[in-house]
């Protein structure tokens, strides 16, 4: 007897404490929005943050809870956007696709190496050497960060300098934020002309430290007829809302430097 009323306290105590639990899982419940799961779904999952919110999920919360626009995802592009807006009730919007772009051309026949870097094969690491072992330090290291961390494998080294591959970029991002030298831009798919140099040297510099450098001499500036190009630190930049793609300013660049993608 002894023993059967503690068992029995303990029984009727446990009882109670589901009883209670189970209360006050009801009373507290935090509802969710199934649609949020949805949307999650829905989207990549790459959490590059092209978006500018820092992950999917992120931006899934923000399209039901801030009024997000369903079209921000870059990495997946139309196909993306129209399924997140036909969640919400919405119609699509369109999507600009994004690529990623080197802007540097100074392959292993353009420039050369100050010394042999055999540290940790990282740009990140040798470019704490002497800003990097190529001579020009605005250049491409070629020890392809880039390249691990693309989730699509879009980017190669050919000739120690990263390469894209437009057609397999998905424009999330990743590897601009990982290039050291801030070489990597995300640009249109429809813009077809760029500038493949940011050196900020000097003209007579970068004549001896590359032969496909931008020297800054300002020609394209001065051919392109809708004012696109300008010459700031020494290098030629695109005006992406004014090209119109006409190539007059690659046609007219002594140094070949400015190219069609």
């Amino acid at each position: 007897m002894q023993y059967i009323i503690p068992i029995i306290l303990f029984a009727v105590l446990g009882v109670l404490a589901g009883v209670l639990l189970t209360a006050a899982s009801k009373i507290f419940a935090v509802k969710t929005d199934e649609r949020l799961e949805l949307l999650s779904e829905a989207l990549p999952q790459v959490n590059c943050g092209s978006c500018g919110y820092s992950g999917c999920n992120d931006y899934a919360d923000a399209i039901i809870n801030s009024n997000a626009p369903c079209n921000m995802c870059k990495p997946g592009g139309a196909e993306t956007a129209a399924k997140l807006a036909e969640i919400m009730g919405q119609t699509a919007e369109e999507v600009e696709q994004e690529t990623a772009f080197v802007r540097c051309r100074g392959d292993c026949s353009a420039t050369t190496h100050k010394y042999t870097f055999d540290g940790i094969q990282s740009c990140a690491a040798c470019n704490k050497f002497y800003n990097g072992s190529k001579t020009c330090t605005s250049g491409c290291l070629g020890y392809g960060d880039c390249t691990r961390v693309c989730p699509k494998g879009a980017i190669s080294i050919v000739d120690r300098i990263a390469v894209v591959d437009k057609d397999k970029c998905i424009g999330c991002g990743l590897c601009v934020r990982e290039c050291p030298n801030a070489l990597i831009v995300l640009r249109r798919k429809s813009q077809k002309i760029e500038v493949g140099c940011s050196s900020a040297q000097l003209g007579k510099i970068t004549r001896k430290i590359c032969t496909t450098g931008c020297i800054g001499c300002g020609i394209c500036a001065k051919k392109c007829p809708k004012g696109a190009i300008s010459v700031v630190n020494n290098h030629a930049v695109m005006d992406y809302s004014k090209c119109v793609n006409c190539g007059i300013c690659k046609n007219a660049c002594p140094m070949k430097v400015i190219v069609e993608i």
